[in-house]
């Protein structure tokens, strides 16, 4: 008899394994039909190798290595793919890892609407049904501005409500130089098609003048006057814009409305923290625009979400819309934005609470100080390495603050028996994935968008990939 046909007798059946101390430990946690799919996955695997080997002399069927194997499938298998990640990357809005992380404080109050009954669409008072948009309107129109206000499932879903409601059938007018991609190749002249509406561009890439606009509106076919801001770029150089307020003035004139997408919605002043690329949800409401919109989960720091506020009537409209049914956002969601938003009627406490206004504003002698006990615990516990403190900068990202670029101070760490692709590859695919940055073979860690919380498992994950090799 060869080697390969003994081999292939050895292999354990599924009634051995199963049997098995370790899996029968697990067994109270899966189901059976789970626990069984991974032996069979595990034993056909074996067969198969053993089947496409050719060379036997160094083989053999370790039972406990398959019990290893089959016990990290069922992990693997039950595991969410939805996961928290460490940032280490220095983007604060990484749209890639979720934007804006939520305020801790806000877990019990979420969790206390996701687990019970709520009053999502029911009025107490009364005892008839309500709108799940009250729970939010009042909070925005006092902190923001505005005679009402509507939240809907993200900006861009904002922006097709508006102009379905306020445009369909009718012309829009922007400016060349704003239309923008919003991410994932969505544009705006693609979301104003299907809200209905007809683009009609004017100016030029770098240069609009308050007569294009002016010459562009034509009476009865002209719907709305459109300024977007361009929140995730910038034109430099020799340019120039309509200013808000006067497309507002042109608009009162004509009995037009002016829209103003404003996309990453701060309701914090960053001057004072030394930040001045940013215009603020208050600066577009002074301006008079009769309809602002925003995003919940940028500099706003909550969920994602599509905040509009402005005129009443308007506004009014286009709760009417059907659209505004398919975009509505759900209770968790609410939850978490009234939350957030109710954090704001103390300016001071939402900058210390709310992660993204916090990382935004932090000292870099505090970056330093975390970044000098984070490369503390890199020494005291981990080996083959070599780490120092750099300055560098963070991105503000998420299509917020294109020009602004933050100092900050960078672990540089350097592997002495493993290349920085594999060492980012390994923490990467950790159990909480770990997300870094690589420049000139080494891998940066910006302690800017860490939690404290996090150091530990950032230093065990390191000490057992680099302890592996």
């Amino acid at each position: 008899m060869s080697i390969q046909s003994t081999l292939l007798r050895s292999i354990p059946k599924v009634d051995d394994l199963i049997n098995h101390t370790k899996l029968q430990e697990i067994s109270a946690k899966v189901s059976h039909h789970v626990l069984v799919d991974s032996i069979r996955k595990k034993l056909e695997f074996t067969r198969q190798e053993i089947l496409n080997k050719e060379e036997f002399s160094d083989f053999e069927i370790n039972v406990e290595e398959m019990i290893d194997g089959i016990m990290n499938d069922i992990r693997k298998n039950n595991a969410m793919n939805l996961k928290k990640v460490i940032n280490a990357t220095g983007v604060i809005l990484h749209t890639n890892l979720g934007r804006a992380p939520l305020y801790e404080g806000l877990k019990d109050q979420v969790w206390d609407i996701a687990e019970n009954y709520s009053t999502l669409e029911y009025n107490t008072e009364t005892g008839k049904r309500g709108s799940r948009y009250e729970h939010v309107e009042e909070i925005l129109t006092t902190i923001c501005g505005g005679e009402s206000a509507l939240v809907v499932n993200n900006n861009a879903a904002a922006v097709l409500l508006i102009l379905s409601t306020l445009a369909k059938g009718k012309q829009v007018i922007v400016s060349r130089g704003e239309l923008v991609e919003i991410g994932g190749s969505f544009r705006v002249p693609e979301i104003m098609e299907q809200s209905g509406a007809t683009l009609v561009e004017v100016g030029a890439t770098n240069k609009t003048h308050f007569s294009d606009y002016k010459n562009a509106i034509v009476e009865g076919q002209t719907g709305a006057l459109l300024k977007v801001h361009t929140s995730n770029y910038r034109i430099l150089g020799f340019t120039e814009e309509v200013e808000l307020s006067e497309l507002v003035t042109l608009g009162n004139y004509h009995a037009i409305p002016v829209i103003h997408d404003l996309g990453s919605g701060a309701l914090v002043d960053f001057k004072k923290y030394g930040i001045h690329s940013e215009a603020t949800v208050f600066d577009s409401v002074k301006s008079g625009a009769d309809v602002i919109c925003f995003s919940g989960d940028k500099l706003l720091g909550g969920p994602q979400a599509g905040i509009i506020i402005g005129n009443k009537t308007l506004i009014e409209r286009m709760k009417r819309n059907p659209l505004t049914r398919a975009f509505r956002i759900d209770k968790l969601t609410l939850a978490a934005l009234e939350a957030t938003l109710r954090l704001y009627y103390d300016p001071e406490k939402a900058v210390s609470q709310i992660p993204v206004l916090a990382m935004l504003t932090i000292p870099l002698e505090t970056i330093r100080e975390l970044a000098a006990e984070l490369l503390d615990l890199f020494n005291a516990n981990i080996e083959g390495f070599t780490a120092s403190l750099e300055a560098g900068m963070s991105q503000v990202g998420g299509g917020s603050m294109p020009l602004e670029e933050l100092p900050t101070c960078l672990i540089a760490v350097k592997s002495h028996h493993m290349s920085a692709h594999s060492l980012e590859e390994q923490l990467r695919q950790w159990e909480t994935p770990i997300v870094v940055r690589i420049h000139k073979d080494q891998i940066y860690l910006d302690v800017r968008t860490l939690h404290r919380g996090d150091f530990m498992t950032i230093v065990n994950a390191f000490k057992i990939i680099l302890s592996r090799g």
